[in-house]
């Protein structure tokens, strides 16, 4: 039977771990041993002491995120640019799970699955769950969130993967990180026990819901809290990286698109780490190592979302130049015409269909038909399928700066030019020789 959970001190419990009949695994995957599992504070009514360096950072990550929403306001098409940032997040969020999908690769199992055809990329389908999971996060638990909420995030998220049995529930039994597969003996971090998941997200999801903190400085510590709980199975560093967003665009920080904070920590994988570990403290909150704990994660979050918000506001503007050139290279583009709408939305999808366009705009076929054609004259788009039945075009122009942008934030200097990338990224597109 597990502990309750005691309010003002984190603290460890013992449990004993008895070993299932493992027969044919080595002896240390088979042994019992004494554990111990790490219950934190609970949030509601933690009074959190910030740092005035770590207040610092939080103001300026607070200051990016503002000036990049406004930005998002005046230039690019609001709904292009998200899609776009969207799927920016929900990659960078897999890359830390270990799931790698360029962007080209997972815009064309996107339109594949548009035509119709069986995804056969399985990590593919677990990524394009993770778009799925954090467009509904950010839209539909803006007001109030629930433990429900959170469950309907994971089974979105694991609805395509060989794990949706274990979709939307929260875990009934031990869970660790590192160490053996079979026992925690040796694990590197376990989370509380079982019977103290619920009460602890319910305490969670309460903490959310009240605006009592700085944006930034709640949402660092509702992602830590969550990998602290680590209420599933599996999927759990995916859904904690959805709840940084539910809270921003809740707080009204980013109420239209996704800065990719989730591609700042994978490229700084050590930092995050380590600021997770700082932030699981013994004892009372407002001992002297709590506090430089706490504080530590939070400051190593904001600066990662200042990083988001300012490289995010920059990859617009790359976005907003290339739309520009379009309507150069079409020649004069008639305002309210599909063309025109065209070229507004094509960011955010860059691989289309004349159907899929034609649904998407609200237009005949053969208007679309006819404006795909102009694009494809103008060598914006190139078509990508054979035949004349079920054509896809693609902008490879979008899809080349999407991969720069995926590839620039992989490096700690923001090009790989300058420093090599510090996680796996797409390669570029190798351009043939004319």
């Amino acid at each position: 039977m597990a502990e309750s959970v005691e309010k003002g001190v984190a603290k460890l419990v013992e449990r004993t771990w008895t070993p299932a009949d493992l027969t044919g695994l080595p002896r240390r995957d088979r042994q019992g041993c004494r554990y111990s599992a790490y219950i934190p504070d609970r949030l509601v009514g933690r009074e959190l002491f910030l740092s005035g360096t770590t207040a610092a950072d939080v103001s300026d990550a607070e200051a990016a995120l503002a000036g990049f929403d406004n930005q998002v306001s005046s230039l690019v098409d609001t709904e292009a640019l998200a899609r776009l940032l969207l799927r920016a997040e929900a990659v960078a969020s897999s890359h830390i799970e270990g799931l790698v999908v360029g962007g080209r690769r997972l815009l064309r199992a996107e339109a594949a699955g548009a035509l119709g055809e069986t995804a056969v990329d399985v990590t593919t389908a677990e990524v394009l769950g993770n778009i799925d999971a954090m467009n509904f996060a950010i839209q539909q638990l803006a007001g109030a969130v629930t433990i429900e909420g959170i469950l309907e995030i994971h089974r979105l998220l694991l609805a395509s993967t060989p794990q949706k049995h274990l979709a939307g529930r929260l875990r009934d039994a031990q869970n660790w990180i590192g160490g053996s597969s079979y026992n925690p003996c040796s694990a590197a971090f376990v989370p509380p026990p079982e019977g103290d998941v619920e009460d602890l997200m319910a305490d969670l999801c309460a903490f959310i819901n009240d605006d009592t903190l700085s944006p930034v400085a709640q949402a660092a510590v509702v992602h830590a809290q969550f990998e602290t709980i680590h209420p599933f199975v599996d999927g759990n560093g995916r859904t904690g990286r959805a709840l940084v967003h539910v809270v921003l665009r809740r707080r009204g920080l980013t109420t239209k698109a996704v800065p990719p904070i989730s591609l700042i920590l994978a490229t700084r994988a050590e930092d995050y780490v380590a600021g997770l570990t700082s932030f699981r403290y013994l004892g009372s909150p407002d001992q002297p190592a709590a506090v430089d704990g706490v504080n530590h994660w939070i400051s190593t979050f904001a600066a990662a979302t200042t990083r988001a918000a300012v490289d995010a506001g920059d990859f617009e503007e790359r976005i907003d130049a290339l739309k520009a050139t379009w309507r150069d290279r079409l020649g004069g583009v008639r305002a309210g015409s599909a063309t025109a709408e065209l070229v507004e939305r094509l960011p955010g999808t860059p691989i289309v269909t004349v159907q899929g366009v034609a649904e998407m705009l609200g237009r005949s076929v053969t208007s679309i038909g006819e404006a795909i054609d102009r694009f494809a004259q103008a060598g914006i788009l190139t078509q990508i399928t054979t035949g004349r039945r079920n054509r896809a075009w693609e902008a490879s122009e979008v899809v080349d700066a999407f991969t720069d942008f995926e590839r620039a934030l992989a490096s700690p200097t923001g090009g790989t030019s300058s420093a090599k990338p510090a996680r796996p990224v797409p390669a570029r597109r190798q351009r043939k020789k004319p």
